[in-house]
């Protein structure tokens, strides 16, 4: 199953990143999980969010350049190794990490994933008995 992922780009300037989360409470959007990755002059800003759609909306009325992607979700135990055979798998099935995340809760551990070829990715991550995140656990985790 691919969820939705929110990402956007920003100057890497002094209170853009607050004027994005202001933007997502003030429209009662719930952040689940973010990443940041930047250079000197930009930054770009991935979350999964509790209404995805509805957060790309406001963010570009606000006047951000933001998009959806889908990624990939996969629940991980807590237990040693358990993201080395995660990575074993899709090396096996000749699929890329193209970058990746945390998304935890006291219940749930899981890693935010996008990939050189989802539908492959997901065969792969099924046939060795990996469980992926649904979308009302992904946008919805307490």
């Amino acid at each position: 199953m691919l969820i939705k992922q929110l990402s956007v780009f920003i100057e890497n300037r002094e209170g853009r990143l607050e004027k994005v989360t202001e933007t997502i409470n003030e429209n009662n959007i719930n952040i689940i999980s973010a990443s940041l990755a930047d250079t000197s002059e930009y930054g770009m800003f991935r979350m999964i969010v509790s209404e995805p759609e509805k957060a790309r909306t406001v963010l570009k009325e606000a006047g951000f350049s933001a998009s959806l992607t889908e990624v990939i979700a996969v629940k991980l135990p807590h237990k040693v190794g358990m993201l080395h055979q995660l990575f074993k798998v899709l090396a096996e099935a000749g699929i890329s990490v193209e970058y990746m995340y945390a998304l935890s809760s006291s219940e749930i551990g899981s890693m935010v994933l996008k990939v050189s070829n989802s539908k492959t990715a997901l065969e792969a991550l099924h046939k060795n008995n990996f469980e992926m995140l649904t979308t009302e656990e992904a946008y919805h985790i307490d």
